[in-house]
């Protein structure tokens, strides 16, 4: 049915309306011709020369993004320098450069203005963060200098395998010389100095710290349990030659060193490193292990840039085993030591390695002599280790014991950890035979370790004695 006849014709209302849609419309696109956008905030900074301004960039390893933040911080806040800082919108999934943000005609269709996006980046242990910017332009005026600086994060899903930092200035020197001073603060002022780092199994993913902190452990001679002459070797070859380093230097002296930890399972290579971790309190250290063990390269070049550094290495055996497309082929192994031979012989840098299988290393090892100067054997704990363990173990435990000859001879070839679980267990059944529900510290007697040691000894456990890396196969004596 059609309308009717004059329901076109116009009326006073209708006309108010269509003024009012026209005025927006003209107000609209008058307001877009002058909306900010990256070329004309340049524009407006630099001159109109700015598109033909010449651009100086710089690249940093994706986990470099938290210190090359603090340098931009650090610098912009120099005394003499002003800094707006204005948010880069749409950047996700686009390759784009400084002089590209200048060109007017990138304003259509290109990144545009609007709030700065963040990201807060691991800065330290215990949950320590930086706020970074994803992708910023500063517009900074350095006393008569103006200078634009472009800061964006890597993302190599998206193809920007760096961070990265760009600078449009028209004096081109001074473009220059003000990405030297930010690449110095990066490394002056790198959160990373000092710390005890690790590098994640998806170091390129989806997270927000490539690289771990860890608080440093803190232990003292007494907490180890090695045989006698064992720990005095490692500590003269690794915090010996850092002690002296100076004289070391002044002689002639390499610095740089490497050190094999190999044994059975369970014997305290991974307690000797902590031990060394915690005395070395001015050291960076870098450890890699299980898949994180591809990241040789950046763990030596974070070793090189903040010596003195210790590169740890657990298991090394596992990329002994990793062969190239040629029999006898060891890419990662022969990695790690062309890292250690290209090491200056003054950088004071450490490579403690750990292995259950030295049988492994050893032709490689043979193969390029003089990469690892020392190699130190830590054996299962003799009869007065397994006292010294009793009493390591104890933590706030009361022993009451008046004969534990019996218990140091049937324990005979087990490692600390298998220790560290008999007093546990210790422990509770004493809390079992207690039948209260006491808050004090517990006692252990003589009957209620060896009820614990039974336990762990009967053939029904000898899978959980193999977890504990004591291995015996035969059948367990009786009490």
């Amino acid at each position: 049915m059609p309308p009717p006849a004059d329901w076109l014709r116009p009326e006073p209302g209708d006309v108010l309306r269509l003024a009012r849609r026209l005025v927006r419309i003209a107000v609209s696109s008058a307001r877009a011709d002058e909306a900010p956008t990256p070329a004309r905030l340049l524009a407006r900074h630099l001159g109109p020369e700015a598109p033909s301004l010449p651009v100086i960039s710089e690249g940093w390893a994706i986990y470099e993004h938290v210190n090359v933040q603090g340098a931009v911080d650090r610098w912009i806040q120099a005394p003499g320098r002003d800094s707006t800082l204005v948010g880069i919108t749409g950047f996700q999934h686009r390759m784009f450069t400084l002089a590209d943000l200048a060109q007017p005609t990138l304003a259509q269709h290109g990144p545009g203005v609007g709030a700065v996006a963040m990201a807060r980046l691991a800065s330290g242990p215990n949950g320590a963060t930086r706020p970074c910017v994803r992708c910023g332009l500063y517009l900074i005026c350095d006393g008569e200098a103006r200078l634009a600086l472009l800061l964006r994060e890597g993302d190599p899903r998206h193809g920007q395998e760096q961070a990265t930092v760009e600078v449009l200035c028209a004096d081109s020197d001074r473009a220059a010389a003000a990405l030297g001073e930010l690449r110095a603060a990066t490394l002056e002022h790198s959160v990373f100095r000092g710390q005890v780092l690790s590098f994640g199994t998806e170091m390129f993913g989806r997270q927000d710290a490539p690289l771990a902190f860890h608080e440093r452990p803190a232990l003292t001679r007494e907490d180890m349990v090695l045989p006698s002459g064992v720990l005095e070797a490692v500590e003269a070859q690794v915090t010996g030659i850092a002690r002296h380093r100076g004289r070391l230097i002044a002689s002639g002296q390499h610095l740089k060193r490497g050190v094999l930890l190999h044994g059975p399972p369970g014997t305290g290579k991974t307690h000797t490193l902590r031990y060394l971790i915690s005395c070395m309190t001015d050291t960076t250290v870098v450890m890699l292990s299980g898949n994180a063990l591809q990241y040789i390269r950046p763990a030596v070049s974070i070793a090189r840039a903040l010596q003195p550094a210790l590169v740890i290495v657990e298991d090394v055996d596992l990329i002994a085993e990793h062969r190239g497309m040629h029999p006898g082929q060891h890419p990662l192994l022969f990695q790690l030591l062309n890292e250690v031979d290209g090491l200056a012989a003054d950088a004071d840098v450490t490579f403690l390695l750990t292995t259950n299988r030295a049988d492994l290393l050893e032709p490689a090892l043979a193969q390029r002599p003089g990469r690892v100067d020392q190699a130190v054997e830590l054996l299962l704990p003799d009869a007065d280790g397994r006292r010294r363990l009793l009493s390591l173990y104890r933590g706030n435990l009361n022993l009451a014991l008046v004969d534990t000859d019996p218990i140091i001879a049937r324990t005979d070839g087990v490692t600390a950890s298998f220790f560290k679980e008999l007093l546990r267990r210790a422990a509770l059944v004493s809390a079992e035979q207690a039948g209260d529900d006491g808050r004090g510290a517990l006692t252990v007697r003589d009957d209620e370790l060896r009820a614990a040691l039974d336990q762990l000894l009967a053939q029904r456990n000898k899978l959980t004695r193999v977890l504990l890396g004591a291995g015996r196969d035969d059948e367990p004596p009786t009490a």
